[in-house]
């Protein structure tokens, strides 16, 4: 199998919009997200977790946002994947502050720091296992998105199919400017039950890299109504589609 599950996060860095220089509202403490992945013919062949927690001591307000992928069933017996990473953010300013990242898989595992100075408008970008590729980043214009807290931030937007906002998406050691379509509505069913979706389609316009260069093609499920949940989300591939379903969800409380 080929490996899916670093261009799936990378999937949900690009199809997630997020609106920056204002506080951040759109996690509540606790909440916490689980999405069956499905790739090729394999109808679960991972489970991602997404968990928020305030952290409010020292002085600082922030957001603790982290991830948990693993494989899952057969396609652990052949691919045994397993990544963590913690997002941490400025919740009044919704300013990335750091993305830390660990595991993969045993033959190509991680050990990555990007840290954040707006001070110096740079970013630093430690690779543990790979030293080579760490260094200085310039900030690109507009604060950077992390793959993580932009997920469930288009809760608060209320795009119209034909309408977009463009967005800075930080993953890796790399950026990647996009283009967010509001596409069209669609009914989906999740194992959470039926859903009304709004379709959010993200497209590299400009020099693309990454996914986009190679023909990807990345797609996004808000459901609409009070929650505005991402339910459901798409990556297609040349070699096959990967597909995440919500498949637990805690609300959390709001603060």
């Amino acid at each position: 199998m080929v490996p899916v599950f670093r261009p799936l996060l990378l999937s949900l860095a690009c199809a997630m919009p997020f609106a920056s220089a204002a506080p951040l509202t759109a996690f509540r403490d606790g909440e916490v997200f689980t999405y069956k992945v499905g790739f090729a013919i394999f109808a679960h062949a991972g489970d991602l977790t997404i968990a928020a927690h305030l952290d409010q001591g020292g002085g600082r307000d922030l957001v603790r946002i982290t991830t948990d992928t693993r494989s899952n069933g057969i396609v652990r017996d052949f691919y045994e994947f397993d990544n963590k990473a913690e997002v941490v953010i400025d919740r009044p300013t919704s300013r990335l502050q750091s993305v830390r990242e660990s595991g993969g898989d045993p033959k190509r595992p991680t050990d990555t720091e990007f840290v954040v100075d707006y001070a110096r408008h740079t970013a630093r970008f430690t690779d543990r296992v790979r030293p080579e590729r760490s260094g200085e980043l310039a900030l690109p214009d507009g604060d950077p998105i992390d793959l993580i807290s932009a997920l469930v931030q288009t809760r608060t937007w209320n795009l119209k199919p034909g309408e977009k906002r463009d967005v800075v998406v930080q993953f890796g050691r790399d950026f990647y400017p996009l283009a967010i379509y509001a596409d069209h509505y669609e009914t989906v069913r999740t194992p959470l039950g039926k859903y009304q979706t709004l379709v959010l389609v993200p497209r590299m316009e400009k020099d693309p890299k990454g996914v986009f260069k190679k023909g990807g093609q990345i797609k996004v499920w808000i459901s609409q109504g009070e929650t505005n949940l991402p339910v459901k989300m798409q990556l297609k591939l040349k070699f096959g589609a990967a597909t995440l379903l919500l498949s637990g969800y805690e609300g959390g409380t709001k603060k």
